[in-house]
């Protein structure tokens, strides 16, 4: 059996550290936590679970407060969360058992972090993180903000999920941040260039996203899967700015770098729907209905453009093309994927008024 040290940074951080601590607390062989400066009685909650507590000086360095508290691991495994994460009981099982059948030549082990969920707690967001490394190899953090752990060797794919369970958020910040990242070294690295701009988008300042977004497409060797989210969002750019001659070649650009995404085939319905070429529409929302989201290298995914919203949509489009069985044939396996939603409840009532018309039993 593997034994787990668990580093985590923290700094105000009272309403959330508790559950964090208290979902994993028996399955950890060590607990280290580094404080950046609390005004709070977080360190006082750490206590509660462990003695390693260390602060650390913020220096605007994410990365720099990471490795801090892996050089205090001592166990031959480190795992690492956020004080908002959590492990639903189900992942608490599949971690235990994962210490105990962790085969010896593994050196990282991912984990998908359900990050963003809508109204109704469906996850709305999520992907995959180093969540597990092997402490003789040293890895280390890079990037000052938007971290991630640069690793190398035998990784697994688990099925264990980390929850996120966001209260606030950090945006603002995370631009302030990234601003600062720019005029302080004027050349920042493709992966700091990609998230400038997504928190550019984030913010609402549209024009300097695209202009963002376009630099790092510009980039070489850049990570596929961060040039087609980029694509994607400078779709939304290009929507938010009336731009819409550059919609649909952009979203098709994504496909030079690697297969189609629901999210990308999603984006290019709506395109077709909303200039009312509704069979278009029909064929691009069907197609990523068919699409496997394991397909994804380790990249981020919409949940909701994987099911929900292109079967919602087609039930639109059908209708427009006076297909009534087909739309509300969609609409069912849209209601079966998110029942309490607003947008399926609306639009049974609409089609429940015109019941007796379509002559179609519901």
């Amino acid at each position: 059996m593997i034994e787990l040290s668990l580093c985590m940074i923290v700094k105000n951080e009272t309403k959330v550290l508790n559950q964090c601590l208290s979902c994993v607390n028996e399955l950890m062989d060590e607990i280290v936590i580094v404080d950046t400066g609390s005004k709070d009685n977080t360190k006082e909650i750490a206590a509660k679970y462990t003695d390693k507590i260390y602060d650390f000086k913020w220096i605007n360095d994410f990365s720099a407060a990471r490795n801090f508290a892996f050089s205090k691991a001592t166990k031959n495994y480190i795992m690492w969360l956020d004080a908002d994460d959590i492990l639903l009981p189900d992942d608490v099982k599949k971690l235990k058992e994962l210490k105990e059948t962790l085969p010896p030549n593994i050196d990282s082990v991912l984990m998908k972090y359900n990050y963003a969920f809508d109204s109704n707690g469906n996850v709305s967001m999520s992907f995959y993180r180093n969540r597990i490394v092997k402490s003789d190899k040293h890895f280390q953090w890079i990037e000052p903000i938007h971290e991630y752990i640069a690793v190398n060797g035998k990784a697994l794919k688990s099925n264990i999920v980390v929850t996120h369970t966001r209260t606030h958020s950090n945006s603002v910040r995370n631009l302030e941040m990234l601003r600062e990242e720019v005029i302080k070294k004027r050349k920042i690295s493709p992966r700091s260039q990609f998230y400038y701009a997504r928190e550019l988008f984030d913010n609402r300042y549209y024009r300097d996203a695209i202009a963002q977004f376009k630099k790092f497409l510009d980039l070489k060797d850049t990570n596929p899967e961060e040039r087609i989210q980029a694509c994607f969002y400078l779709s939304l750019c290009y929507s938010q700015t009336n731009q819409k001659d550059h919609i649909l070649p952009i979203l098709l650009k994504s496909f030079e770098y690697s297969i189609p995404r629901a999210e990308i085939c999603c984006r290019i319905g709506v395109y077709f729907e909303e200039m009312e070429d509704y069979y278009s529409a029909i064929f691009w929302y069907d197609l990523a209905t068919k699409l496997d989201p394991n397909s994804v290298n380790l990249g981020t995914i919409l949940e909701d453009y994987w099911g929900f919203i292109p079967h919602i949509q087609l039930s639109i489009c059908y209708y427009e093309i006076h297909n009534i069985e087909e739309a509300l044939r969609h609409l069912e396996l849209a209601a079966a994927i998110k029942p309490d939603s607003d947008i399926v409840k609306k639009n049974q009532d609409f089609f429940k008024k015109y019941k007796k018309k379509f002559s179609i039993k519901m």
